[in-house]
């Protein structure tokens, strides 16, 4: 009997195109849907814009408008003490200061915030790429 890595045991096969996109840190779940209908997702070469499509991490080749898009290694979490004056969310369609300005999301593509603060609180506030983490830790059912 031969000894399967860790990566192996963990490996997520099929899964959801959306899903895929919005783990690599591509958009949202949401987001990744409208990349798709939007027909700017290719699966090995071809236009993806069934929304439920699956993908194999491990072997399809997925590109948004022509750049490859690849699972991270680890889900990665950041602590952040936020300061007043940015609002909760990665992106504001009024162009305010958001904490997306404040974490390194080029370097960790896919990072959201968990919970909220208000405009003007400061505190501690996670991120992460992990969605599963967040749910867990939001969801009322978890306590």
């Amino acid at each position: 009997m031969t000894e399967m890595s860790h990566k192996e045991e963990e490996r997520i096969v099929p899964m959801r195109l959306q899903k895929f996109l919005a783990r690599s840190g591509v958009a949202s779940r949401r987001g990744s849907e409208d990349l798709m209908t939007a027909g700017r997702v290719r699966v090995n070469g071809e236009v993806v814009r069934e929304l439920g499509s699956k993908v194999d991490p491990l072997v399809d080749i997925v590109t948004v408008d022509g750049k490859m898009v690849r699972l991270s290694d680890e889900p990665v979490t950041l602590m952040l003490h936020k300061p007043a004056g940015y609002l909760t969310t990665m992106s504001d369609p009024f162009d305010r200061p958001t904490v997306a300005d404040l974490v390194p999301c080029d370097r960790y593509p896919g990072l959201f915030p968990i919970g909220r603060l208000d405009f003007d609180t400061t505190g501690i506030l996670l991120f992460s790429t992990d969605g599963e983490l967040g749910n867990g830790l939001l969801h009322p059912r978890k306590h």
